[in-house]
């Protein structure tokens, strides 16, 4: 690329974050802007598929005992070979369009460790090669992983779809995902990127409807595809080496012949004949430690720090609400916390691990000195008249804003109606501060580890937060947060979390992690990045910075994948198998209230179902109102919420927006209804119950749930 081109896409490029700036929305009304931002315990295991032995249902013998194998003809060889020749050095040769294809697989895992090739890696339109360092600590992938093959002109009306994802239990299946150590099958949907412009660029994507095991090794295969024409897809020569056991002299094909045997058994016990394989492989995903290690640390090296005391904060003003705010007292100052990023801890900073330490490994940060992070607390006008200590709830900012989200109309209301006071502080790693930074990644992904470091940081900072809000030497001692009587004007017995959109995504993370969190409503969430973006009309400004830095739309699907990888350390989808069980040690079990927007246009519903799915959260029934809902079996292996429950939940309110799409691409007709729920009074009731008697009850009088749309 010249001099010239290079400046003009860096010019274009700063003229896209002005806007970002400027557009960026929390999903608060009447607050500083900013829209949300697209992004189990167990995998399934249902009755079709129970055990190894009959999962798949009632599987039919293979017919492995009709492979005989021998060696492979010279002409499969020399095609074999000419395959590996044309790419770089250690590609995976099962699917020769892209050299990370399929992915995920443990091709590209060598003694416990992922093991991404450098010349194999995307590269962006400046020549840079995406750097596999910090992926390549990773001790397997992304348990939410999308997952990928290249099968050209692969008609889509035989794949699973996401509005019937028993189809992908069925016997017949064109696509088994199965769990290597259970034989349990993953229920899923499988689609076309239909956002691709050429048929070449244009991938088959399996999406697990629940997030995989940590840990664990999966078994992947697709069979009986044919082409819009109804013709068969063929094999490549490589995988016919391994399928119809045919011996070559080629390292490359014959070391990894054992995993490909132990992938085929495990396809067989589910019920899926080798013979009629397109392609097979597996791919092991991270471990428990591995995904969680590095918050784990800094949040139990800080806290231990903190000991028995309040974190140090300094209150820089004290503002009295104007009479249409229903705000009587604005408190807002910054707080102390150890830093764990390089530098100052700002955006662009990574993780410090000691002086002249290049991690490779499982290396774990270091402190490095503190920095001082901003709160805001709103105090309303019926908390002062009511004279009664109010709920302490920590709030959650939307993609890319900022704390005084607290501000808007919906958190006011909420407020003034249950007696609450709300305090929040940024989210380190997405909030406005972090806007040219997620620009300068979107055009460079070797960046990304930058993001992910300090939202961990970001999730540490609310631990804090919250530590502040409920300690005795905290906020509350302080004559800001007093009645005029001196008594306490605020009820540090509780801490309760609420969160939209990031914030409801990000807030999954701290309710997973966070010592002091009691409950947490999780509103318009959804889980994961990587599914959510491309579903996600928010994430349109983004690849408008994204797509001249990887012109490639197979290059900018492998991208995001691979940033998953690296987001599952600083996002929900990262932490959601220990939420409501398997809680992480120095944590409780939560339970947790997921709203949910039907039609929305920047949080895909199918995503917050993933995260339901995963946590064992049961959905209200009925799941939307006759003819609303495309699924085959709405809420698909959710169990129903019994009202009153003690328990979490899922609900899905309907304001009148057109349903979702089928294909991967965001809603575009009708209207947005993303910010609907928590604009409603009856949802906010739901929520005060939920959190503050522990009691989730059904303000829906047993049909469907609507809320109001908003203007």
């Amino acid at each position: 690329m010249s001099a010239t081109a290079r400046t003009t896409r860096r010019t274009t490029v700063l003229a896209l974050v002005g806007a970002l700036v400027i557009g960026a929305c929390s999903g608060g009304d009447e607050a500083t802007t900013a829209t949300t931002a697209p992004a189990g315990p167990e995998t399934t295991d249902t009755t079709a598929a129970t055990t190894p032995a009959t999962a798949g249902g009632d599987a039919t013998p293979t017919t492995e005992a009709a492979i005989e194998g021998g060696p492979a003809d010279a002409d499969l060889v020399a095609s074999i070979t000419e395959a590996l020749d044309a790419a770089p050095e250690g590609c995976d040769p099962l699917d020769t369009r892209h050299c990370l294809l399929p992915f995920p697989s443990n091709a590209y895992r060598v003694d416990g460790r992922v093991a991404l090739p450098a010349d194999g890696m995307p590269v962006n339109a400046d020549g840079v090669v995406v750097d596999p360092a910090e992926w390549n600590r990773n001790d397997g992938f992304s348990p939410n992983t999308p997952i990928f093959v290249h099968l050209p002109d692969v008609d889509p009306a035989i794949l699973p779809p996401w509005t019937d994802l028993a189809a992908s239990l069925a016997d017949d299946s064109p696509v088994v995902v199965v769990d290597m150590a259970t034989g349990a099958r993953v229920p899923l949907w499988a689609e076309l990127d239909s956002k691709a412009d050429d048929d070449a660029d244009r991938l088959l994507a399996i999406h697990p409807a629940i997030a995989l095991d940590e840990g664990a090794t999966y078994a992947v295969g697709l069979r009986g595809l044919v082409d819009t024409a109804g013709d068969p897809i063929e094999a490549s020569d490589a995988f016919v080496a391994y399928r119809d056991r045919l011996t070559t002299d080629l390292p490359a094909i014959e070391d990894r012949r054992d995993a490909m045997e132990s992938t085929f058994a495990a396809l067989g016990a589910a019920g899926v004949d080798r013979s009629d394989l397109v392609i097979a492989w597996d791919f092991t995903t991270a471990t428990t430690d591995n995904l969680a290690g590095r918050m784990l640390h800094i949040r139990d090296d800080a806290l231990a720090q903190l000991g028995d005391a309040a974190p140090a904060f300094t209150i820089t003003s004290v503002t009295p609400g104007t009479p249409d705010s229903d705000i009587a007292r604005q408190v807002v100052g910054t707080y102390t916390v150890p830093n764990y990023l390089t530098g100052d801890g700002g955006p662009g900073n990574r993780f410090t691990y000691g002086d002249g330490v290049t991690p490779t490994g499982d290396e774990l940060p270091v402190q490095n000195g503190t920095i001082e992070a901003p709160f805001v607390c709103n105090i309303s006008v019926a908390t002062i008249d009511g004279g009664e200590p109010a709920h302490l709830v920590q709030y959650g900012h939307g993609l890319l804003g900022s704390n005084t989200e607290v501000n808007a109309g919906n958190v006011r209301a909420f407020a003034n109606e249950h007696n609450v006071v709300f305090c929040a502080t940024k989210w380190a790693g997405m909030s406005e501060d972090d806007i040219g930074n997620a620009a300068a990644t979107l055009a460079e992904f070797s960046n990304f580890s930058t993001m992910a470091d300090r939202l961990q940081q970001g999730v540490l900072n609310q631990i804090f937060l919250g530590r502040l809000m409920i300690h005795a030497d905290g906020l509350v001692s302080d004559p800001a947060f007093a009645f005029d009587d001196g008594s306490p004007l605020i009820d540090t017995a509780h801490l309760d979390y609420d969160g939209n959109s990031q914030g409801g995504i990000m807030g999954l993370m701290l309710t997973a992690v966070s010592p002091d969190i009691e409950r947490s409503v999780l509103g318009v969430m959804g889980m994961n990045y990587s599914v959510l973006l491309e579903r996600s009309v928010d994430f349109e400004k983004y690849e408008a910075i994204m797509e001249p830095a990887y012109p490639n739309d197979l290059d900018r699907v492998l991208v995001i994948s691979l940033a998953q990888m690296l987001w599952d350390r600083g996002e929900g989808a990262g932490y959601v198998q220990h939420v409501t069980d398997d809680p992480y040690p120095g944590t409780e079990a939560k339970d947790v209230l997921l709203h949910v927007a039907f039609g929305d246009w920047q949080v895909s519903e199918l995503t917050a179902m993933i995260a339901a799915r995963t946590m064992g959260v049961p959905i209200h029934r009925p799941v939307a109102a006759d003819g609303r809902s495309a699924e085959v079996q709405p809420g698909f292996d959710l169990d129903s919420i019994e009202y009153p429950s003690d328990g979490s939940g899922l609900v899905i309110w309907d304001s009148g927006s057109d349903p979702i799409p089928f294909a991967n691409v965001p809603p575009s007709t009708g209207r947005d209804s993303h910010e609907d729920p928590r604009a409603d009074a009856d949802v906010r009731a739901q929520k005060a119950s939920f959190l503050f008697d522990d009691t989730l009850v059904d303000v829906c009088d047993g049909e469907a749930c609507t809320a109001d749309a908003r203007d």
